[in-house]
């Protein structure tokens, strides 16, 4: 019989037995202040900092803090099952690594190192087109572990295709298309400093190794950096995206296509009235708007618009098992990890992020058990799981 998630618990406390501490924090709170301590001001951050005054992350969290589940007792949850399909991806629990750019800031190995946590554990991951390591060098460092490929949008179709392709090629099987980043939001923690980690060239191993991208310079990225550097970062930023250009990313993926940053209804039934396959709910960590909408107060409504027709996926304020537990109680078919997995990465490479993602899955097992649900679809038939307070 296979372990339950929540093993991992008494995997640390046979260790503390033994007289070895836990690897690394499990309270999130610790473990960012750890990572804090570890890394220079301004690598953090690029990390934990917002948009504006920072309302939006608060947004997020209080949230999850409006919603509280209702435990009920005398059920048998003593075998649970939280494996699902989400696309075509099977999972052990319906959790993936989100998108995080410039991972290769927070440790040499990078999303390498990423790629095979997630791997080892059955976690898909999702990786970021701002990656500090090539799409064919993460998808190696994966082996056969489920990986998604993020794209924000180039305004190039020749490299946005050659892109596609790439990933195509290297057994990417999602593509997660993010909405919310054509141009960059105000963001103080990177203000205040005058530093935009992505116009020193970090971040773009996806490009500077892309024939189509390299075609359109006049020398190579190892000859002139500054010029690629600045090519680049036009052809991703300052251009808005519209509805009406999704047809090429049709035609040229043949997989499911995700849109992320969706936090209107009617955007996400737009969404699916246009060929998509799914919507993940998010406002990018609360990083490109100041005082948008919390994620998750967005999530039901969104839930409720797409219906049956699609997938519908959560992210932004996910710190915890718990966290991940009330998205799924209020209609996510999977959530989507990141800060604390890049501070997992910061603090301790792969076995940082294995760390973090066995935490979180741990909580969410014990959390859902402990509240009478045994699997995904008895949490999904019980609309008194939780409540809203206040």
């Amino acid at each position: 019989m296979t372990p339950p998630l929540s093993s991992y618990a008494t995997e640390i406390y046979q260790r503390g037995l033994a007289g070895d501490a836990p690897p690394l924090p499990t309270d999130p709170s610790a473990l960012e202040d750890a990572a804090r301590a570890e890394l220079d001001a301004g690598t953090f951050g690029y990390v934990a900092g917002g948009a504006g005054s920072g309302a939006t992350l608060r947004a997020n969290r209080a949230a999850f803090d409006r919603h509280a589940f209702v435990p009920r007792m005398l059920r048998d949850t003593t075998i649970r099952d939280w494996s699902t399909t989400v696309l075509g991806t099977a999972m052990p629990a319906p959790l993936l690594l989100a998108p995080v750019g410039m991972l290769g800031l927070l440790h040499p190995d990078g999303e390498l190192a990423a790629a095979r946590a997630a791997a080892d554990v059955g976690v898909p991951i999702v990786l970021s087109t701002v990656a500090s390591h090539t799409i064919e060098e993460v998808a190696e460092a994966s082996g056969d572990g489920p990986r998604w490929y993020q794209l924000y949008w180039p305004t190039e179709d020749g490299v946005t295709v050659s892109l596609l392709e790439r990933a195509r090629a290297a057994g990417y099987t999602t593509l997660v298309v993010t909405l919310d980043t054509w141009t960059l939001g105000w963001r103080p923690a990177d203000l205040d400093r005058g530093d935009r980690p992505m116009l020193r060239g970090a971040g773009a191993a996806i490009p500077f190794s892309d024939p189509a991208f390299r075609a359109g310079l006049a020398v190579a990225p190892e000859e002139d950096r500054a010029a690629a550097v600045a090519r680049w970062a036009s052809m991703f930023t300052g251009t808005a995206l519209r509805w009406e250009r999704l047809d090429l990313l049709r035609r040229h993926w043949p997989g499911p296509i995700v849109l992320k940053g969706v936090q209107h209804p009617a955007d996400a039934a737009r969404a699916v009235d246009a060929g998509m396959d799914g919507v993940i709910v998010s406002n990018h960590g609360g990083r490109q708007v100041d005082r948008a909408i919390g994620a998750l107060d967005a999530l039901p409504g969104i839930v409720e618009a797409v219906g049956e027709r699609a997938a519908v996926l959560f992210d932004s304020g996910v710190r915890t098992g718990a966290d991940a537990a009330v998205a799924l109680a209020l209609g996510a078919d999977a959530v989507l990890l990141g800060r604390p997995y890049a501070y997992g990465l910061a603090l301790a490479g792969e076995h940082g992020v294995r760390h973090v993602l066995r935490c979180v899955l741990a909580e969410l097992d014990l959390t859902l058990a402990l509240t009478g649900h045994a699997s995904l679809a008895e949490l999904r038939s019980d609309p008194d799981a939780l409540v809203r307070r206040g």
